[in-house]
């Protein structure tokens, strides 16, 4: 089974930028459309964005402009760049591979966006 490692994340102030990245040990990882989603308590997993084997990205509204998602297939890592943070970005983050049928979920990593 596998088991995303999700890194990078911590404390920043609002305005700040952290940069996450996600490992997975998938052998056609390349294949995958993959996305990074946040969770906060009380509330349901949510998709921020998104890309293709291709590199096409989509995003939330609430990240769009301020967010951008990347991959490197020869590393199977796909990777958050988080800039312009707010306080409502505090979460933890997953990624994952975007599908019915998803790998088991890792220990996300923590942002929080305070000052």
């Amino acid at each position: 089974q596998v088991q995303p490692v999700e890194s990078g994340g911590g404390l920043v102030q609002p305005g700040g930028s952290l940069r996450l990245s996600c490992a997975a040990s998938s052998s056609i990882f390349s294949l995958h459309v993959m996305g990074w989603y946040r969770q906060t308590p009380g509330k349901q997993r949510e998709l921020v964005a998104s890309i293709t084997s291709s590199g096409s990205t989509n995003y939330a509204d609430s990240v769009k402009g301020r967010f951008t998602i990347s991959r490197d297939n020869a590393k199977n890592t796909v990777y958050l760049q988080m800039n312009s943070l707010k306080p409502e970005d505090t979460a933890v983050y997953y990624c994952n591979k975007v599908s019915s049928s998803n790998w088991l979920w890792g220990q996300g990593t923590q942002v929080t966006v305070s000052s």
